[in-house]
């Protein structure tokens, strides 16, 4: 069983790894280049899909957070922590790539427009998030994370509606944002299949960082046992 898990991640990885550079390259030479921005709007192809990846990460963190206040599970904690950890990696992607892509076009990287300041107010909750797990050493660590966690999550929708409920400096959304908007039909090719590369690292990450994160819990289970036993000699 074992070394068939093995061969699922080893070909999931190579698989993942294979369509990285398929959609690198699908993203900077093949996809067309956009009449007024120029190539710099090609960080597209990797701000949208580590935006929606976030989300989703942040999503399973909720859940996982509400099914461990419900259950006090050890592993739906660690889901917690895992998707968390892979949420805020993908969150800062969002946030270097956009001021990337806006210095040229706006002229400045950063302005406090709503969607960018919530996004950055998201990110700030979920590293505060993981700076509790980290060094928050009381027996309430696991039940006060996933409160921040449940807290943390009401941002994401805030996130994703500022560019619907307010006049921002953030383009319109391309997708789903009206008649005004609307993405050329061959740049959703390139979009798309960087969505499910990003998305199959996610998952790898995720996989890999909740396993380390219950080997972490075995051996702190292992050493308060050898502990009391020591005590008890």
């Amino acid at each position: 069983m074992e070394g068939r898990m093995k061969k699922i991640a080893t070909t999931s990885i190579l698989i993942t790894v294979a369509l990285l550079g398929i959609t690198s390259y699908l993203a900077l030479a093949v996809a067309p280049t956009e009449a007024t921005m120029g190539d710099v709007q090609r960080i597209f192809y990797y701000h949208v899909p580590s935006a929606w990846v976030a989300g989703v990460c942040f999503f399973i963190n909720f859940l996982a957070s509400v099914w461990y206040l419900i259950k006090r599970t050890n592993g739906s904690d660690a889901i917690a922590a895992a998707s968390a950890e892979v949420g805020v990696v993908f969150c800062s992607v969002v946030l270097i790539t956009g001021p990337i892509w806006a210095r040229p076009v706006w002229g400045i990287w950063w302005t406090w427009d709503a969607r960018l300041t919530t996004t950055l107010v998201l990110w700030l909750i979920y590293v505060s998030y993981l700076v509790l797990r980290r060094y928050s050493t009381g027996s309430q660590t696991a039940l006060l994370a996933a409160a921040l966690a449940i807290f943390g999550f009401v941002d994401v929708p805030i996130v994703y509606m500022t560019i619907r409920w307010f006049r921002t400096q953030h383009p319109s959304p391309v997708i789903g944002g009206g008649a005004n908007s609307g993405l050329d039909p061959s740049m959703w090719p390139p979009l798309l299949w960087n969505w499910l590369a990003f998305s199959m690292l996610a998952i790898i990450l995720v996989v890999v960082r909740y396993r380390l994160q219950r080997m972490e819990e075995e051996v702190e289970q292992q050493h308060a046992q050898a502990a009391l036993q020591g005590g008890a000699l």
